[in-house]
């Protein structure tokens, strides 16, 4: 088994939590996991799981080197499509990740407007939250990542485009003619949204307490709020159809709205294909997006 399968192996078990998980992962056995991190231990040279009730669990040095191992395979897919992309870009792959209201606005046409002309590139995408994709962009496990402003802290990437967007609190039409945002019922994103994160940030701002419900998605809480269960804030341009057809209305509130901007970041130095991909949605203005400064 080569050292990257046995990396592979420590990592699933990482993410799984078991053998058993590890092995339907990666569609082995059982026992080829065993063996794999047998292996990687006597080659680090040191236990880096140890057993654990029926199971097996990572050592405080298997914790460690995971998140080696992580930035190791990432690291090695990206130098293959970099070697790839620099003999041919049309026929390479992109690795792409987007928050999900990037990834349920934005991506669609763009992924449409560069597949029709580079239909030779495989697009890969994963749409998660904040705080998912930023380490995917550190770990090498993506190439390109659509999301709001990234992290200070983001080492060896650039950000390479920006798109416009508000953000702004809206609910029924009902909810205007008495709207209090101390005493509303606010629907909050996911745990790791950028948008619940900002959502929250706002409220200590206005000094306000209210009752909150939280919803796993952009999707319900748009809704929930044209259902009448309460207001919430989000992107003007995701519910710009709400907005016209009147199932929804912009609500007055003091520090709002506001300019939060969609990014595009890459690694840097990035592979030839994911350089086409850039060169594409700056070329179509239509598309929405502008270099950054």
């Amino acid at each position: 088994m080569t050292t990257n399968a046995r990396l592979r192996a420590l990592v699933e078990l990482a993410d799984a939590g078991s053998v058993r998980g590890a092995a339907e992962r990666l569609v082995v056995t059982e026992s080829a996991i065993s063996s794999a991190l047998g292996s990687l231990s006597t080659e680090v040279g040191v236990p880096l799981v140890d057993r654990h009730g029926r199971g097996v669990r990572l050592t405080p040095a298997g914790q460690r080197y995971v998140d080696y191992a992580r930035r190791i395979l990432g690291l090695h897919r990206e130098a293959v499509l970099a070697a790839r992309g620099e003999v041919d870009p049309e026929n390479g792959a992109i690795r792409l990740a987007a928050v999900t209201t990037a990834g349920e606005l934005l991506l669609p046409a763009l992924l449409a407007s560069f597949t029709a002309k580079y239909p030779g590139v495989e697009c890969q995408l994963e749409v998660a939250s904040r705080n998912a994709i930023w380490p995917m962009l550190s770990n090498h496990e993506s190439d390109v990542v659509v999301a709001g402003r990234p992290p200070a802290e983001l080492e060896h990437a650039k950000v390479r485009a920006i798109s416009p967007n508000t953000l702004v609190v809206v609910g029924p039409p009902e909810t205007a003619q008495r709207f209090d945002p101390a005493h509303a019922t606010w629907l909050l994103r996911e745990s790791g949204s950028g948008t619940r994160a900002t959502t929250t940030t706002l409220l200590d701002e206005l000094e306000a307490t209210p009752p909150k419900m939280v919803l796993g998605s952009h999707g319900a809480v748009v809704a929930a709020a044209v259902a009448g269960l309460g207001v919430t804030l989000v992107s003007r341009q995701a519910v710009q159809r709400e907005l016209e057809s009147g199932a929804l209305v912009e609500l007055p509130v003091p520090g709002t709205p506001l300019d939060r901007p969609w990014h595009i970041v890459t690694q840097s130095p990035c592979t030839g294909s994911t350089e086409l991909l850039i060169s594409h949605l700056l070329a179509h203005r239509d598309l929405g997006w502008r270099t950054a400064n």
